[in-house]
């Protein structure tokens, strides 16, 4: 995914604490980082990892970058 460095390369876990949006938005996709108790995964891969597909990465990677343009 093509999000900032400062959002792309943290773990979700850290990104989730500043940005509850995000992980509304993951989990609006079935990605269930909220509930994942590890949490480690850099948050530009956690789309790749669950498989969901290049149309499904595009959008959240959209809805990403639209919510950090808001902010």
């Amino acid at each position: 995914m093509n999000l900032p460095p400062e959002i792309g390369e943290e773990a979700i876990n850290k990104v989730m604490e500043q940005h509850p949006a995000i992980g509304e938005i993951l989990a609006r996709h079935e990605i269930g980082c909220v509930t994942c108790s590890v949490g480690i995964c850099l948050v530009k891969d956690v789309v790749s990892i669950h498989a969901l597909g290049d149309v499904a990465e595009a959008q959240v990677e959209q809805e990403i970058n639209t919510y950090l343009k808001s902010i």
